[in-house]
């Protein structure tokens, strides 16, 4: 946060184009996590109290300041968890303020034990599947799913990635593989249908994903499509990681029948934005003007196909979570 701005990188733009956005009040940093110029639970907690602070700044009706943001991003439960701190714990702006830096520096403080709990899984010359994007800009600096991937990297062991393309906002192909390449970790993209493919061929050694919202009874609720790669993963016999700080594990839903779960545009499936030979960004429709399109943004995946789950407390099986994080 710059004065009364908050700064953060137009992540659609990617990997095309790198723009950073000024966003001057509440309603702007509202937009932007609803319209998904920033996503990611950890990024959204930290926007989010970002935001809440900014009302405050602006001496905005607070009650609606923060119904305006609660109401942005259903699933993620890291954003209400922003919100609600920053709303007990501040009586004036300056300390909303104070408060919301603190949370975005806690993750960044978390991401990185998340890194290190992780490491031991990623043995030299691992092989490792991800689906959709859990890197550092979903969580700063470190990812929570990236996370134990870049510190192993950065060791000097060897560590190959496959990447889930991530239909149908493609974050898969659009984020992480451009995290990757910045960091130098060799990976390969793949259509969201091959991974079985890969897993049966046995080029697949873990599964570790990222959580907008994980239940009491170790249910976690991700991008659409999770639920798919972690019962191919039980079947092919590899362990399948969930990597998350403790804002995303939410106690007062008892399941994942309780996780709401965001039904987003249909033409997020109508049509697909890319780069043109002309170095432009356009968009186009790849279906029938008058067919219709369903899109869930998450699916839950079961707690019984999770192996575990990677927090800055350490690895944390399913059964563990509700006496680990209810206080």
């Amino acid at each position: 946060m710059e004065g009364r701005d908050v700064v953060v990188i137009n992540q659609p733009l990617l990997p095309h184009r790198f723009e950073i956005l000024r966003l001057k009040n509440h309603r702007q940093t509202a937009d932007a996590i609803k319209t998904m110029i920033i996503r990611g639970a950890g990024t959204i907690g930290a926007t989010a109290g970002y935001g809440f602070a900014q009302a405050w700044l602006e001496g905005a009706d607070l009650d609606e300041a923060y119904q305006t943001l609660v109401t942005t991003r259903p699933t993620a439960a890291d954003l209400k968890h922003a919100l609600d701190r920053v709303r007990a714990n501040a009586t004036n702006a300056k300390q909303a303020v104070a408060v919301a830096e603190a949370i975005a520096d806690e993750y960044v403080e978390r991401a990185l034990k998340i890194a290190k709990a992780g490491l031991p899984l990623i043995k030299n010359g691992s092989r490792v599947l991800t689906h959709c994007n859990a890197g550092w800009l979903a969580l700063e600096d470190w990812g929570s799913a990236t996370a134990p991937i870049y510190l192993a990297h950065r060791k000097g062991r060897k560590v190959f990635v496959w990447v889930d393309e991530t239909r149908p906002r493609c974050q898969g192909a659009n984020l992480t593989s451009w995290e990757l390449l910045q960091e130098g970790v060799p990976h390969k993209i793949i259509p969201d249908n091959a991974a079985g493919f890969f897993m049966r061929r046995g080029e697949i050694d873990l599964c570790i994903v990222g959580a907008d919202r994980i239940a009491a009874n170790g249910d976690a609720a991700n991008k659409v499509g999770t639920y798919t790669k972690a019962v191919l993963a039980r079947e092919n016999g590899i362990p399948f990681y969930v990597a998350a700080p403790a804002p995303t594990f939410d106690m007062k839903c008892k399941s994942g029948d309780s996780i709401p779960i965001e039904e987003r545009s249909e033409d997020e499936v109508h049509y697909v934005s890319g780069c043109t030979e002309r170095g432009k960004i356009e968009r186009v429709r790849i279906s029938h003007p008058d067919a219709r399109a369903a899109n869930p943004a998450f699916d839950v995946t079961s707690a019984k196909y999770i192996t575990g789950f990677i927090t800055e407390f350490g690895i944390i099986k399913p059964g563990e979570v509700k006496k680990r994080f209810s206080k």
